[in-house]
């Protein structure tokens, strides 16, 4: 018997008060169940808690003005409101802080203040800043070859890549990602990480990876020279965290929360979701509320710091903003023209310090050291990626901050 798939509109009242109704593993990211699933993660998959700490929550000051009457210029040449996009877009939560108050705070979709809401690769630059912060405390080295932290993948197509290779997404390991593809490398991180289960009526004959440690050490082709190309791939990230993992001797979890989650000031403990081995998913796995990924933002647009006291290196965010080595190729062009990728960021134009870290299904946090402006769109698209709703959103974040500054 097959199960409902009920509209988007009606996903979050009919899961509430329909026992029947139940999420399908191998589809929860899909539409129309990822309207509700993005926002309930630890009652579909098992998650460890990135603990907030006992410390004082970060405040964040309200000066709210009506910005949604904002209008900007679609990606087809019409007229929009920010009011339209967010409701166009499938929104869940959006906040903006300009001069580090918050003037804009909307919720969609059964999302609340307390909402842990999936981050997907968000989570790349929640760790890109772990990352940073080991660096700036000399436990991991850029240059250093990632066989120097994992000598196991001297083995695989990782050997002679550095670990500044895996923060830009720049070594020439051959993984795919294939979204729509269950047989891509993507597709089976789905099942090594413990989100999907092996696909019904599979090959019987093909190997599937049980946990992502496996993954990486199945990885053995390398396609182009180190360093020589950009090329999104999810699992440097998961390299990475690998790195990290070794030189603190720490689950990524209990280091993401001593390093950065407890000192963030943040209202809510975070959680990330689990491997069948216990690794937490760095590349994907990270969720949050939506104020706390707003000070997560002000962190980077503070230059790492929160209420003055230092929490990444300075030297780090300079690194991100302005660093002379990321790369970009023609994916990345279409959305971003001027844009390049660095230690897990996106960053919007090489001309500028804005960068943005950004997820699939519409995950984005967007920060302006020009504008002095943060914003978070926490979304639940029906497709992976969208490129005009991804366009469409930079032109009216862009449209906000000119009317914030006065330079319509």
């Amino acid at each position: 018997m097959s199960l409902p798939t009920p509209s988007h509109d009606a996903m979050m009242q009919a899961l509430a008060t329909s026992p029947g109704l139940i999420v399908p593993r191998l589809d929860w990211d899909r539409p129309p169940w990822n309207r509700w699933a993005f926002q309930h993660i630890r009652e579909i998959l098992p998650t460890a808690e990135v603990w907030r700490g006992s410390g004082p929550t970060s405040e964040l000051p309200s000066a709210l003005q009506d910005l949604g009457k904002v209008t900007f210029k679609r990606r087809d040449d019409s007229k929009s409101s920010v009011d339209n996009l967010i409701d166009a877009t499938f929104t869940d939560g959006f906040i903006v802080l300009h001069c580090g108050r918050i003037i804009m705070e909307r919720y969609a979709n059964g999302m609340t203040p307390r909402s842990l809401h999936l981050s997907q690769s968000v989570a790349k630059s929640v760790v890109g800043t772990v990352a940073g912060i080991l660096i700036g405390k000399g436990q991991l080295d850029p240059a250093a070859p990632i066989t120097s932290y994992l000598p196991e993948l001297a083995a695989t197509a990782y050997k002679g890549a550095k670990l500044q290779h895996v923060l830009d997404m720049t070594s020439g390991v051959r993984y795919s990602e294939e979204y729509t593809d269950r047989y891509s490398d993507v597709g089976q991180t789905d099942v090594a990480s413990g989100w999907k289960p092996v696909p019904p009526a599979s090959d019987p004959g093909f190997r599937w990876p049980s946990h992502m440690w496996e993954q990486v050490l199945g990885l053995k082709v390398q396609e182009v020279e180190h360093g020589s190309r950009f090329l999104y791939r999810s699992v440097e990230t998961d390299v990475l965290a690998f790195c990290m993992e070794r030189v603190a001797g720490k689950r990524l979890a209990q280091l993401v929360s001593d390093e950065f989650w407890s000192r963030l000031g943040a209202e809510e403990s975070a959680s990330f979701t689990l491997d069948p081995a216990g690794y937490a998913l760095a590349s994907g796995g990270f969720n949050a509320t939506l104020r706390d990924y707003a000070r997560f933002g002000l962190l980077h647009l503070n230059q790492g710091t929160v209420n003055g006291a230092r929490i990444v290196p300075e030297a780090w965010i300079i690194d991100i903003r302005r660093g002379t080595h990321g790369l970009a190729n023609d994916y990345l062009r279409q959305s971003l023209p001027n844009g390049l990728y660095r230690n897990q960021f996106w960053i919007e134009d090489r001309a500028r310090e804005t960068i943005m870290c950004r997820g699939v299904f519409g995950q984005l946090i967007y920060i302006a050291p020009e504008d002095d402006l943060v914003v978070v769109k926490l979304s639940s698209y029906p497709d992976f990626l969208n490129l005009e709703f991804s366009i469409d959103t930079h032109r009216a974040i862009r449209a906000m901050a000119a009317s914030l500054t006065g330079t319509r």
